[in-house]
């Protein structure tokens, strides 16, 4: 008797599932081409001139850094590390562009508003891949945010965001240096 009130209950559950998924497909709506979303990519060639460009400048002062370039959701694009960088600056690059991208503003903004705020502390642990120290900045082409780059390394926040610029500046990026700095 048990079983076949299961077995019942389960038939009409399964009409119900199915009568819902044919409800869906008669009026669900389609989308034209036209209709969808469009997002501009940041190509792998100019990401990795980005990181080429940062690691040079950087090393032109002496800097031995990584420099991680990231789309706008924060995955690694492009990633350079100089020799006898610290193995640390690969992730903390990284880091800091992820953070840069997916909190659209400067880390060592980031870093400040956090200082001067106590209470925004817990913006550091909101993700394993946030790092609030200065060095990533967010790239901007033709007025749309396409991704950013961060780098690690050098003896300073201020010196990381110049080299981070440079980056910016050898693909056209808009400017992102902080302001005061």
């Amino acid at each position: 008797m048990g079983i076949c009130t299961d077995w019942s209950r389960f038939h009409r559950w399964h009409k119900w599932v199915l009568l819902a998924g044919l409800m869906v497909l008669l009026t669900g709506r389609t989308y034209a081409a036209d209709e969808l979303p469009k997002e501009s990519v940041l190509p792998v060639s100019l990401a990795t001139k980005a990181v080429q460009a940062a690691v040079d400048f950087c090393k032109k002062d002496g800097y031995r850094v990584s420099a991680s370039v990231v789309d706008r959701a924060g995955v690694l694009r492009a990633m350079m590390r100089f020799d006898g960088a610290g193995p640390h600056t690969i992730e903390s690059s990284r880091k800091k562009a992820f953070t840069s991208a997916t909190l659209k503003r400067p880390t060592s903004d980031l870093a400040d508003m956090i200082a001067k705020n106590p209470a925004l502390q817990g913006l550091r642990d909101m993700d394993q891949n946030v790092l609030m120290l200065g060095g990533g900045l967010p790239i901007e082409m033709n007025g749309e945010m396409v991704g950013a780059i961060g780098v690690g390394g050098a003896p300073g926040a201020h010196l990381d965001d110049a080299c981070a610029q440079a980056g910016l500046d050898a693909i056209g990026a808009a400017s992102k240096v902080p302001a005061g700095k």
